[in-house]
């Protein structure tokens, strides 16, 4: 058990007390007795000295824990388990705890200034998104309005454009809808066994007219003979593909390929991949591909459309479903997105 630091106080406190009382008895018996009672003398000392010692070590903690409870008060750190007799056994133990609490609170402090710096970013980029759109569309019905409208050509190319616009309004808001859903209320999953290759097969003719504006073609890494069966909510991963196969054509190379492929992670996991040959990403932009709203090329992102919610939804999805999702990307080459499906045995 490790010596109070108190008692070395309180013992060399009752020292100095007793060697000063003894002399000063010593110099009385012997001035005004004239006598040398060496046995009083040392009986006195003994006394003079536990009596010093325990009213030293007394105050001393008394004073200690006084002050410590305040400082525990004043910090807002629980004093159940705060004690006299114990407070002053280790003053290293004190010192590690007030360190902890500290950079316990420093830490907390550090998040709430980064939430902070994203809440600004957020609305700054949730305004902007929703600006844009707007003012197009504004643009396109006040020209309308002053007159435009009686030219048939203009007034069907500018409503087209409005269209257009209301459409991007539209997604941006259900991609903002979901994340804010994703993140309050969690996501309830149906999970089920299905057949992902099905699936893929369904996102490929959905997403076929837009990949043909871009001349690019969709297609499978191999002919797959057999059904492959996972299980998951089959609707929000379908949503995962349809995300990442338009984030290929969206960033595609024109007269490029999306390839799409499913095999073996690991004994319980399918991999199912999304590979493109167009722009690629690079390296210092990776870790940041999933945040809400950010774009590794804003200019050409939004002329490409979208809300840029789309690889933050992905994640989401895939955080629900307990799976991983894993990005590979050579900037001019291409990018592989891949994420991991339960097998159904």
């Amino acid at each position: 058990m490790r010596f109070k630091k108190t008692y070395s106080f309180a013992l060399w406190s009752a020292f100095y007390l007793t060697i000063i009382a003894v002399c000063i008895a010593l110099l009385s018996y012997t001035l005004f007795f004239n006598s040398k009672q060496w046995i009083s003398l040392l009986i006195f000392g003994v006394v003079i000295f536990v009596i010093s010692f325990f009213i030293i070590q007394y105050r001393a903690e008394h004073f200690i824990y006084r002050r410590v409870k305040k400082i525990y008060k004043d910090l807002s750190i629980d004093t159940t388990n705060l004690k006299r007799d114990s407070i002053t056994t280790d003053i290293e133990t004190l010192s590690k705890q007030v360190k902890d609490f500290v950079e316990g609170k420093r830490v907390e402090i550090q998040g709430l200034t980064e939430r902070d710096s994203f809440r600004r970013d957020f609305l700054g980029n949730v305004a902007h998104e929703l600006k844009t759109p707007l003012f197009t569309v504004q643009g396109y019905l006040l020209t309308l309005i002053e007159g435009a409208a009686e030219n048939k050509s203009i007034r069907e190319k500018y409503l087209d454009r409005a269209n257009r616009g209301v459409d991007r309004l539209v997604a941006v808001v259900k991609d903002l809808d979901m994340i804010a859903k994703l993140e309050t209320e969690g996501m309830k999953l149906n999970k089920e066994g299905f057949n992902i290759i099905e699936l893929i097969q369904n996102v490929f003719d959905l997403l076929e007219m837009k990949a043909k504006k871009r001349n690019i073609s969709l297609q499978f890494d191999q002919h797959y003979e057999y059904p492959v069966f996972v299980r998951g909510d089959i609707e929000k991963i379908e949503q995962v593909l349809i995300n990442l196969v338009v984030n290929s054509i969206k960033y595609g190379r024109p007269n490029g390929h999306t390839i799409v492929g499913v095999s073996s992670y690991n004994e319980n996991k399918f991999l199912i991949q999304v590979i493109d040959n167009g722009e690629g990403v690079k390296q210092e932009n990776l870790s940041r591909l999933f945040e809400r709203f950010y774009r590794v090329d804003k200019s050409r992102s939004r002329e490409q459309g979208g809300s840029g919610l789309g690889l933050s939804i992905v994640k989401h999805i895939l955080e629900a479903h307990n799976e991983i999702i894993l990005v590979k990307s050579v900037y001019g080459e291409g990018s592989e997105f891949s994420f991991t499906l339960e097998k159904v045995k």
